[in-house]
């Protein structure tokens, strides 16, 4: 296995294994120079777990974070 897919299958199944349902239903996507996190959620704490959940796997790429807060979403825990 490659070294990038490697790191692709570490960030999702980092999202993935997560306890917070909301980050497990946010998608990725991946260049050699980013990863971009899509989706939605009902709070910007969650927004914030999703992109410190990902951190320790950027290997030097940058980390784009496009989530987006729906505050009327009903909260996934």
């Amino acid at each position: 296995m490659s070294t990038t897919m490697r790191e692709h299958a570490s960030t999702i199944e980092a999202l993935r294994q997560s306890p917070i349902l909301a980050l497990r239903q946010l998608s990725l996507e991946e260049t050699a120079t980013a990863v971009i996190i899509h989706g939605n959620v009902s709070s910007y704490y969650l927004k914030q777990m999703a992109q410190e959940t990902l951190r320790p796997m950027l290997a030097g790429r940058q980390l784009v974070n496009q989530v987006q807060v729906d505050r009327d979403l009903v909260p996934a825990f």
